[in-house]
């Protein structure tokens, strides 16, 4: 499978979103690495939990910008988070259930929802951030 790459069209221009952003690439290229035919079935698992750990996190940190800062499409960003929660705890499941590798499903899932999700969705957010969180404010938050 083919890892994920970060690519500066990616910014948010928010610097602690961006990272946790890159953070996010690196768990999908974990997970990528330990899904190989030898892979370890706990290792995998473990890489799945981090994923909705951080995920977690993230939308968290998102979440609070936008009600800070009275982002006006807060709920239907929030949707985007559920969804993908939920979707990736779905899949996650009925692959360990299976007993099996993590397919490349899940994998596909992953890459495709983030990098869709911050081209299209987080990207709306960013002209927003911009003129409301002072430039200084922006690459500390």
């Amino acid at each position: 499978m083919e890892k994920v790459s970060w690519k500066e069209e990616y910014s948010v221009g928010i610097g602690k979103i961006d990272r946790q952003h890159r953070h996010l690439f690196e768990i999908i290229n974990k997970l990528i690495d330990r899904s190989g035919s030898s892979g370890d079935s706990a290792l995998v698992s473990e890489t799945l939990t981090e994923m909705l750990n951080y995920a977690k996190e993230h939308f968290t940190t998102e979440e609070e910008l936008m009600q800070e800062y009275g982002y006006p499409e807060i709920e239907s960003h929030k949707e985007q988070h559920i969804y993908f929660f939920k979707t990736t705890a779905e899949l996650s499941i009925s692959a360990l259930n299976k007993q099996s590798m993590v397919s490349s499903e899940i994998v596909e899932f992953l890459k495709l929802w983030l990098t869709l999700h911050i081209l299209k969705c987080d990207m709306k957010y960013k002209e927003f951030f911009k003129a409301n969180i002072p430039a200084k404010a922006a690459l500390s938050v």
